[in-house]
């Protein structure tokens, strides 16, 4: 997951502005989610989302409250499932969400049947429309949605089969893309990078245009491989 925030430290720092990494385990003292720019979270495997969401669940409030002032937040699949109502195990346990979200997931009774493979969905980011290509990786199949990351042109998405993948609201991106999300989708990173300095500074930033051709041209030859009418 460190490919997450040194490529947003790398890409922010390309143009001129400062980038402070600060990083939250357990035990640290209490964080104030407020504070930061942006705020993101990875996966981890059922016992490990049963004991960060006990230590998280202390301090929904203030998630909330940094959602609802516009903090920027990037969830990566367990993280993604964890800002819901609650996972439910494959044994019937139950991992209680943060509950900032609507949503709530399922685990598969069956551990071998995955929703594993190259996924591509079609995006649209307030207005910037892209295909977004991932590696998902989850048993958990998530319900109720209001308004999906993007619609699934390959692969399965929130559950097996589905139309839809992940959650998205103008500050957050929640997904099971894997892959890694950021360097193969150098639009995705560049809308947050400059959802935040908007914000920040309060006005319209315009980007200065970095040399992403290689990305490009990896980008081209996958999408050409997994989708041939792209």
């Amino acid at each position: 997951m460190e490919i997450y925030k040194y490529l947003l430290k790398y890409r922010i720092e390309s143009r001129g502005y400062k980038a402070i990494i600060d990083r939250y385990s357990i035990g640290d003292p209490i964080p104030n989610f407020n504070e930061y720019d942006i705020v993101f979270a990875g996966g981890g495997a059922d016992n490990e989302q049963s004991i960060l969401s006990k230590d998280l669940i202390q301090y929904k409030e203030n998630v909330k409250e940094a959602i609802n002032n516009g903090v920027f937040f990037l969830l990566i699949c367990g993280a993604y499932q964890l800002f819901g109502k609650y996972y439910k195990g494959v044994d019937g346990d139950i991992i209680n969400g943060l509950g900032t979200f609507d949503y709530y997931t399922v685990a598969n009774p069956n551990r071998k049947n995955r929703c594993i493979g190259n996924i591509v969905i079609d995006a649209n980011l307030n207005g910037l429309k892209t295909k977004v290509i991932g590696f998902e990786n989850h048993g958990g199949q998530t319900f109720d949605i209001s308004n999906s990351f993007g619609k699934v042109l390959l692969g399965n998405g929130n559950k097996f089969g589905d139309t839809e993948e992940g959650y998205f609201q103008n500050n957050v991106i929640a997904t099971y893309l894997h892959g890694p999300l950021l360097s193969k989708n150098p639009d995705v990173a560049d809308y947050i990078i400059k959802y935040c300095l908007d914000r920040k500074y309060n006005e319209d930033i315009e980007l200065k245009p970095l040399n992403d051709e290689f990305e490009n041209l990896c980008r081209k030859q996958l999408l050409s491989n997994f989708i041939n009418k792209f």
